[in-house]
């Protein structure tokens, strides 16, 4: 009887343990929004230099078109 209450409290147990899902959620959603970070640190460093001269194209043109003077 006593090994059947064993067997039985361990059974009981490995299955609480498989569905207790309550944090796994979060941190899936933590993962995924580090994988995101990684990804824009790379993709930001790599064209960083491009941004840069593609922003300043952007405001000379618009300096340009707008007659050199600045919004108040």
């Amino acid at each position: 009887m006593k090994l059947w209450v064993k067997q039985h409290h361990v059974k009981r147990n490995i299955k609480e343990a498989l569905q207790n899902e309550k944090g796994q959620g979060m941190v899936e959603y933590g993962l995924i929004i580090a994988l995101i970070a990684v990804v824009v640190i790379v993709a930001l460093t790599t064209m960083g230099g491009n941004l840069k001269d593609l922003f300043n194209k952007v405001a000379g043109d618009v300096s340009s078109t707008s007659g050199g003077t600045t919004a108040p």
